[in-house]
């Protein structure tokens, strides 16, 4: 057994370099397998259906979609499409540039206005096993926060589109191999310090092991915060379209937080261990840092709004 795993040590040495890159090369293509062919993979995730037929997104909304990408300077409008999809706020997945394109879904309560609430009241939510009846208080107040004025559509649909049109997918898969190569560049570096390049293979394997804790430390915390860039620089780029899209995206975040709040309360003990008083989420994780937080990015907007003025 000793011999053996000598042996597999020995190639691993001698064959460490094209290893490395074969590794670092698969885990970036698996990470962007989800994005190559987003409308595979992704779309199938997040489409909306009604009585086992998929729905079809509103000639109303797909107009306000491709304004959306004129606004934002979309030349070739083809390397984006739009599809209806489940959820209360717009998703997006794929890669513009990539022959794919890139697939936003815009949710049924896009459609609703103060009006005419149908895209919301037709639709059953359960919290806590328990459907929550729209004609209470809480009810009404939920439904308030799930209509968004067309600013706030345009805004939330804008978004989306910064996030895929400036390689956000790409950002959040590079950042995997990337602490791979980095567990590499820590074994050597700490072997080449302490000398241990020609030490015990004991004392060698302890300074992988630990290696590869500090390339996972990274991971977690370069994931992060690529995270945190990619959405304050995504909310900028939306805002800076024009002064109503940065009031749109003010009332969106608005929007969010008082749904949260709402939620929290409605969920008892596990909407306070989800969703702060102030309604931003918590971590899903204890290793993990905050996510970023929807009242800093309405502030982000706010700070633009206030220049725009002065």
């Amino acid at each position: 057994m000793a011999s053996q795993f000598l042996k597999y040590a020995v190639l691993l040495q001698k064959y460490r370099t094209p290893l490395l890159v074969v590794s670092c090369g698969g885990v970036f293509a698996a990470n962007m397998l989800y994005h190559v062919f987003p409308d595979k993979s992704y779309r199938p995730l997040y489409q909306a259906w009604y009585k086992g037929e998929p729905v079809t997104l509103s000639e109303k909304l797909e107009g306000v979609f491709q304004q959306v990408l004129k606004d934002y300077g979309i030349s070739s409008t083809k390397n984006f499409s739009s599809f209806a999809s489940f959820g209360f706020h717009p998703v997006g997945a794929g890669v513009p540039w990539l022959p794919a394109g890139a697939q936003i879904g815009i949710p049924a309560n896009f459609n609703s206005t103060p009006d005419d609430l149908s895209g919301i009241t037709n639709r059953s939510i359960f919290i806590n096993g328990e459907t929550v009846d729209w004609s209470s208080d809480t009810g009404s107040a939920l439904k308030g926060a799930l209509v968004f004025s067309p600013e706030a559509q345009k805004f939330a649909m804008a978004r989306e589109v910064a996030r895929l049109q400036a390689g956000g997918p790409v950002l959040n898969a590079a950042v995997a191999p990337f602490c791979l190569g980095g567990v590499w560049v820590y074994s050597v570096l700490l072997k080449q310090v302490f000398g241990l390049h020609a030490g015990p293979l004991l004392v060698r394997g302890a300074v992988n092991v630990l290696a590869l804790s500090l390339g996972a430390v990274s991971y977690l915390l370069t994931s992060d915060a690529v995270n945190q860039w990619i959405d304050y620089s995504s909310d900028r780029r939306a805002a800076s379209l024009s002064h109503d899209y940065a009031k749109g995206g003010v009332e969106f975040y608005d929007k969010i937080l008082c749904r949260n709040k709402i939620v929290r309360t409605l969920m008892g003990q596990k909407g306070e261990e989800m969703y702060a008083s102030s309604g931003n989420l918590f971590p899903a994780h204890l290793h993990k840092l905050k996510h970023t937080s929807y009242t800093s990015r309405r502030e982000g907007i706010l700070t633009l709004l206030n220049k725009d003025k002065v």
